[in-house]
């Protein structure tokens, strides 16, 4: 068992010399008329890791709500409530001038959002981390270049689009040791794992998969259960991504700093009070520790 530890964290550097951009872009797609709080928590905790620029495309009142929450975080405001497939056209432009897509926070499970999600994940061939509702919509066959962060129920939707046989599915759900779980996942998804993709397993100890290995973080404590900490998780993985462009090295970063945070915060906050947006504004202390 490979557990992650503090000197298994690789920072990237900034030449002295850079522009705005030279350290990565990420553009955000999430939120929805009901959930604007979780692509706001992505996009700031991206912003936190480092990378220059996160832009947030979000439907027109979600995105007014954010722009209010945060002068930080640019918007391009969509037309209606929640995500529409003719939405797809206008995120393939943007992307043109981006280096990693983040999608799925808060954007809901309307059969016009997953149709949405299936097709901008598989035609958007750039860096990608999948997150929340997108997982729930997609299947393997639909992406490339990602980083997956589900947590086990949206695993289990994940592998039920993949159509993957049942006793399977109820097989990897039921194990609890963490180590043959993670190898159950890592051998009947090993055709997903192939096409450059990484699955970051949330829990008690994260499981981090990739086609070649297996790693595992520990730490973190039940106040990470609070709606939003998986959302500054999947903003901590497109950050980092955005500036090394690797994959698994960006899991890792994501993964031990939001374990990381979470423990800071039961401290500091004396019991589980801690919210999802204090672990966004924590960020900048744990990784500045860390350069």
């Amino acid at each position: 068992m490979k557990s992650i530890t503090k000197k298994d964290i690789k920072l990237s550097k900034r030449r002295t010399d850079s522009h705005k951009g030279d350290n990565g872009l990420v553009l955000a797609v999430g939120g929805s008329k009901d959930f604007v709080g979780a692509i706001a928590l992505a996009g700031l905790a991206a912003l936190r890791s480092g990378c220059d620029l996160v832009k947030i495309i979000a439907p027109e009142k979600a995105a007014w709500a954010i722009n209010a929450y945060s002068p930080d975080l640019m918007t391009l405001k969509l037309n209606g409530k929640h995500f529409r497939l003719n939405h797809f056209n206008i995120v393939k432009k943007e992307m043109k001038k981006y280096g990693v897509l983040l999608i799925g926070n808060g954007i809901g499970l309307n059969e016009q959002s997953k149709k949405f999600c299936r097709k901008t994940v598989k035609e958007i061939k750039k860096f990608k981390v999948i997150d929340a509702d997108a997982i729930k919509s997609i299947s393997m066959n639909n992406c490339e270049n990602s980083i997956i962060t589900p947590h086990s129920r949206e695993l289990r939707y994940f592998l039920i689009n993949s159509r993957i046989n049942r006793k399977i599915i109820n097989q990897i759900n039921d194990e609890k040791n963490i180590v043959k779980k993670s190898e159950l996942i890592k051998k009947i998804t090993q055709k997903f794992l192939n096409h450059n993709n990484v699955i970051l397993l949330k829990g008690k100890t994260d499981a981090i998969i990739s086609k070649d290995e297996i790693f595992f973080v520990k730490g973190g404590n039940p106040g990470m259960t609070r709606g939003g900490t998986g959302d500054v998780l999947a903003g901590l993985c497109a950050g980092f991504l955005a500036q090394s462009k690797d994959l698994m090295q960006s899991s890792i970063n994501a993964s031990y700093f939001n374990k990381k945070i979470g423990d800071i915060l039961l401290k500091k906050k004396k019991g589980f009070t801690y919210l999802a947006s204090d672990m966004a504004e924590e960020i900048k202390n744990v990784i500045s520790r860390s350069s």
